[in-house]
Parts: C-alpha cells; structure tokens; sequence
C-alpha cells in the first residue's frame, strides 16, 4: 500500500522514490512487524489467558513440561497478524509470486487454528485427526504448487497463464524452462528437469513436509522460531540474488523476474518472529501453537520453491529435518518390533529428537541454544552454495 502511495506523489515529492528499493522496504517491513508483535504482545497473551486457550500437555511428554499446563497456545496468530500488516504496507501486490506465499501461510495457519481450537476448547492434546488436516494441507498444497510451476517459469503475471493453456493444448506433457529444474547445490552445471508433474510432485512435499517438520521441532520455549527466522531470512537473500538479472548471471543461479519482492515477506517474518520470542523465551508467557508452525513452515517451503533452493532449505533447515526424522524412525521401528517381537521398542528416549536429549538430563535452555547454534552454522553452509561451484 505504502509503495501505491509513494508511487503516486513521487513526482511532486522526489525524496519518495526510496520506495522503490526492494532493500529499504525489506528493512522498515521487518521493523514494522517487530514493532507490531512486541506492541501486541500483552494484548494476545491476555486475550488467550482470558479466553482460556491453555496449553494442554500430553501425559506421557517430560515430566518438566506439566508446569507449562495452562499457558496460553494459539500465539502464533500474533505472528501471522504481524506478517499480515507489514507485507500488506510495504509489499507490491502487483508481484505474481507474494500471494502464492500469502495463500499457504493464511491457509496453513487456519488449519493449524483449527486443529489448536480443538487442543484447547474441546480438550483434546491430538487436536485435529492427521488424515483431516493432512487433505486440508494437501488441498492447498497442491493448488499452490500447480500454480507455482508456471509463475516461477513465466517471466511475467500475464505469460503464467499463457503458459498454462499451452501446457493443456499439450495434452498436459509441455517441458518447463531450465529455471523450473532441480538445481544440486555446490555445483553450478548439474539439474534436473521435473516438468510439470514432477515440479507439482516436489513443490506439495517441500511445502507440506517443512510445514510439519516446523511444527514438530515447535515442542521447547523458543526452539522453533529462532530457526525460522534464520533460515527465512537467508531464504530473503536468496530470493532478492534470484530477482536480480546482474547478481543471478554473476552467482549461476535462475534469475526468477519478481523474486526479490519476497524479501519483504522474509523480512516480516524475521521481525515478527523476533518479536514472538520476546514473549516465547523459557519461560515461554505464550505458545505458537500448530496456528504458527505450519504457517510459518509452509511459508519457508514456498519461498525455496520459489527462488528454486529445495535442496538448500533441506541443508538450511536441518534442525527441522533430524526432528521430522526422529519421529519418522521412532515410529516405524516401534511398529517393526512389535510386528517382529510381540514388544515395541524405541531408538529414542522421546520422539521428536529435542524430548530425547531433555529425557538424557539435559536442560530445556540448553538444548534450545545448541540447536540455534547448529541451525547457524547449517545456514551459513547454505549461504556458502551462493558462491562454492
């Protein structure tokens, strides 16, 4: 909106056409959003508290976690609010590839909503049953990708449709540009063409499966949403490297026209996720709940497919991959053993991998900081495929 405007009166008042800088829009959206979740804050936590939206722990979760029974879950709306307003001031809602991102946020943040108001109205720790809110998530999912095959080939709004007719009169089998492969990090002449399908197949699992490896990893004060703020933030950089045509031609990576307004996004997300963890930090005064893990996890896949990094999200987030993991191998091998041996038994202490090392002895705090360091670094890996090719 503040773009529109500025756009508007630049010709009578020049000093307005700072405006037009993807970068200083980037800053002030990040600031605007931190402002808004600090500002905020206390209103959310005591509308939850008086709305009785209590966390409900689960029983056979650490004993240390039954002190958390009762503090208010659901925060994550103070997160998507806060994204919300400052993409809505300091983003261009011309850009062809802000609203898929804004759809599967929105989207998945309603489902998780949904799945919370169970949690805490009805009472009920498993909130929404999986085969539900999996066919939600996929419904969205899957539009999203169908769409984002051909926005992130098209090199404009008008050409994604265009581009999709084709692909019908092709009798559904057209290729798509080289920028619409997979590309393998570290090295700068390998990809692999997907097509169509196979780009719709990759973008629902890349979006789905970070959506639910946030949420998982969304178990300690503080441990999800640093994370997501430090790897949505690279992924803004990545996203304004691709949108550039001089920098994508320099670094070898897709030049993807209009990407570089999604570091508004990211720069929202970043602020407003700084700004949770002022009130998310041990002890936490409120929970994301499942209304922010898959929001901001679905935003994070989007972005990757986008500025087409799948891979290096994989890398990046590799917190919420050995999390995901843990419980994937948890559960498989308790089924196996009790099929095999009467008995089910566990590689893990606790499933997800953070509830492992809490049952070792180890300290909430402590593990929280040690996965932030280690998502540093697998960041900073991230960042080095920019240029190691």
């Amino acid at each position: 909106m503040l773009l529109w405007l500025a756009q508007f009166f630049q010709q009578d008042l020049g000093p307005l056409r700072i405006f037009n800088f993807i970068t200083f829009r980037a800053v002030f959206a990040t600031i605007t959003a931190a402002l808004i979740g600090l500002g905020f804050g206390p209103f959310v936590i005591r509308w939850l508290t008086r709305m009785k939206v209590g966390q409900a722990v689960r029983t056979y979760g650490p004993e240390s976690h039954l002190a958390k029974h009762g503090t208010p879950t659901m925060g994550g709306v103070l997160i998507i609010i806060s994204i919300g307003i400052s993409t809505f001031l300091w983003c261009d809602f011309s850009n062809r590839l802000i609203w898929p991102v804004l759809v599967v946020t929105l989207g998945f943040g309603a489902v998780g909503w949904a799945d919370d108001y169970r949690k805490v109205v009805h009472k009920d720790p498993e909130g929404m049953r999986s085969g539900e809110k999996y066919f939600w998530m996929s419904l969205i999912g899957v539009a999203a990708a169908l769409y984002l095959a051909f926005s992130v080939s098209a090199p404009s709004t008008a050409k994604v449709w265009e581009l999709f007719y084709a692909w019908v009169r092709s009798g559904f089998s057209m290729a798509l540009p080289p920028k619409a492969d997979l590309i393998v990090p570290f090295v700068k002449t390998i990809s692999y063409p997907l097509g169509v399908w196979g780009f719709i197949a990759l973008t629902y699992c890349v979006i789905v499966g970070t959506s639910n490896a946030v949420n998982f990893t969304d178990g300690l004060d503080g441990l999800a949403i640093m994370p997501t703020v430090m790897v949505g933030s690279a992924l803004g950089l990545f996203a304004y490297l691709t949108g550039s045509a001089t920098y994508s031609r320099y670094l070898f990576i897709p030049h993807i026209p209009g990407a570089g307004e999604l570091l508004i996004f990211c720069g929202a997300m970043a602020g407003a996720g700084l700004a949770f963890l002022w009130w998310n930090a041990h002890p936490a005064q409120m929970f994301m709940g499942d209304v922010g893990a898959l929001a901001l996890g679905g935003a994070l896949g989007t972005i990757a497919v986008i500025v087409r990094q799948e891979i290096v999200l994989f890398i990046m987030g590799g917190v919420f991959v050995a999390e995901t993991l843990s419980v994937i191998i948890q559960v498989a091998w308790f089924k196996f053993t009790k099929r095999r041996y009467g008995v089910g038994r566990r590689v893990f202490k606790m499933a997800p991998l953070h509830h492992h090392f809490e049952q070792t002895g180890m300290k909430e705090t402590k593990v929280v900081v040690r996965f932030w360091i280690v998502t540093m670094m697998l960041v900073l890996v991230g960042l080095s495929t920019l240029k190691l090719r």
